[in-house]
């Protein structure tokens, strides 16, 4: 039996799995990181933080699973994606915080960008709007806000990189600054037809080249693991968390889509071996590239959907831990007319408006919160068949099922309320660690574990598949819109 060491860091935590060749978890470790908070709209990590998390729970996952170095053929990393560290080549020490996908504070700066008229520009080279979402304008705003930083960086003694390439580069002390494909093409930075860095980008962002990773495959050895307790491991696959969800829930062939419930919510669908421009305001990314073949996907994003969650826990405190919000969500039968728009860092895909907040429509002396519950969950719903019918206008082709994953994924509540409200099935897998087991796929391809993506598909299994009732509720439609006009722009200047 050969094992995979998969690295799943998130936005919240880091987690390490260790997969089997039949693609079962095999042991699991999770430890959560500090979320850091210093101005409204601004969200910051620790890159040193996330390091000594993520190497924690390696070392602990291998020690549940009673592996050893020895024992495994390959280290996958999937990661939070966008998300920017700069570091020094020389100390390998992070220069300042590392600013976090959900961060606003450079949309000022993305919206002179597109008053300077370069948003189709960037968007045909890149496939993503102007949108401080996206890494190139947070490495603008370290290097300007950081003392020193932009001299160093033009000296070619700074490290940038997104996740995945902190811990590469960390894993391998310092020998191998990597990403990938499905990473470089988040960072507004990167044409994704011709797969590289582009040069007027950098230009237009004012960043320069000294400081940015090599461009690799999804799955292929970047290097061998120096780190304690990983030593001589080869790093063989590296893909952003949501590509390799897409590619561990065996989504290969084009049309198939999937939906990641986590901090925020992610669907993407597999358009196969040709960009797809969106007319949606949906996002065209790279998925993957394997043996010189390269599939792309459309994605949309909501920046919050379990953070709603985790606001109802740690904000309003009416439940104690994540779980509690189904059994009080079924305590009434319906959202009595509440809508929540959790729109607490701006409205993601396909809206893509950074002044949108977080809204309360509908209340009434008679609402409970077991009302709020309902409408939090629902508001993941929503969020997500605003994206699932963009696809379909995008591509004609409405699919025939959304495969889910992801934290949230786990409540037959939400499930059935999305079966619900897109009007087709939802199928949860038997394995929801699916951002793992895309990155442990990734790396045994790589490294002969398996040969094919056919061999993969075969180890696919539904846990459970969530059936429509009836056809979708409009009127509930209706007053969804409605409830986002009312967070929209609120934040303005």
């Amino acid at each position: 039996m050969k094992y995979i060491l998969s690295l799943d860091e998130g936005t919240t935590s880091a987690r390490a799995i260790v997969f089997d060749s039949d693609g079962r978890p095999v042991a699991i470790a999770q430890k959560e990181f500090p979320q850091h908070f210093p101005k409204p709209g601004w969200v910051e990590h620790d890159a040193e933080e996330i390091w000594a998390a993520q190497i924690g729970v390696a070392i602990e996952a291998l020690s549940r699973a009673k592996l050893a170095a020895k024992d495994l053929a390959a280290i996958g990393i999937a990661n939070q994606r966008e998300t920017t560290v700069l570091w020094d080549r020389a100390t390998g020490t992070p220069v300042g915080p590392a600013i976090v996908w959900q961060d606003r504070r450079t949309a000022e700066h993305c919206e002179r960008l597109r008053a300077d008229g370069r948003t189709d520009f960037v968007r045909s080279r890149t496939g993503l709007p102007i949108d401080a979402y996206f890494s190139g304008s947070k490495i603008a705003w370290l290097l300007d806000h950081v003392p020193g930083a932009r001299a160093k960086a033009e000296a070619g003694q700074l490290a940038f990189g997104t996740i995945d390439s902190w811990l590469a580069w960390k894993l391998t002390a310092g020998t191998a600054h990597v990403t990938d494909t499905s990473n470089a093409s988040r960072t507004m930075l990167f044409d994704i037809h011709a797969l590289d860095w582009d040069d007027e980008l950098l230009r237009i962002l004012n960043v320069p080249r000294a400081i940015l990773p090599a461009v690799r495959s999804s799955s292929e050895v970047y290097g061998v693991a120096t780190a304690p307790g990983l030593a001589g491991v080869p790093i063989a696959g590296i893909a952003g968390d949501q590509q390799a969800a897409l590619f561990g829930q065996m989504c290969f062939a084009p049309g198939l889509t999937k939906n990641t419930y986590g901090t925020g919510c992610f669907m993407l669908q597999n358009v196969g071996d040709a960009p797809v421009a969106s007319r949606n305001q949906l996002i065209t990314t790279v998925g993957w590239t394997i043996g010189g073949r390269t599939t792309y996907a459309l994605e949309g994003a909501v920046f919050v959907a379990g953070a709603a969650i985790q606001w109802l826990r740690d904000g309003l405190k009416i439940i104690r831990s994540a779980e509690e919000i189904n059994a009080l969500a079924a305590t009434v039968p319906d959202n009595g007319g509440v809508y929540f728009v959790p729109a607490f860092t701006g409205l993601g895909a396909p809206y893509w408006d950074p002044h949108a907040r977080g809204t309360i429509v509908g209340l009434t002396r008679g609402s409970t919160a077991g009302h709020l519950a309902r409408a939090a969950l629902e508001a993941i719903a929503f969020q997500s068949a605003d994206l699932l019918n963009a696809m379909a206008a995008d591509t004609g082709q409405p699919p025939l099922e959304l495969r889910v994953d992801g934290g949230a994924a786990k409540s037959d509540l939400l499930m059935q309320t999305q079966a619900d409200l897109l009007g087709i099935p939802v199928a949860r897998p038997a394995i929801t660690e699916s951002t793992a087991l895309g990155a442990a796929y990734l790396a045994g391809l790589a490294t002969g574990v398996w040969t094919s993506t056919d061999e993969l598909a075969r180890q696919y299994r539904v846990e459970k598949r969530f059936e429509p009732a009836g056809s979708p509720d409009r009127a509930a439609a209706v007053h969804w819109a409605r409830a986002i006009d009312r967070a929209r722009d609120w934040a303005a200047p």
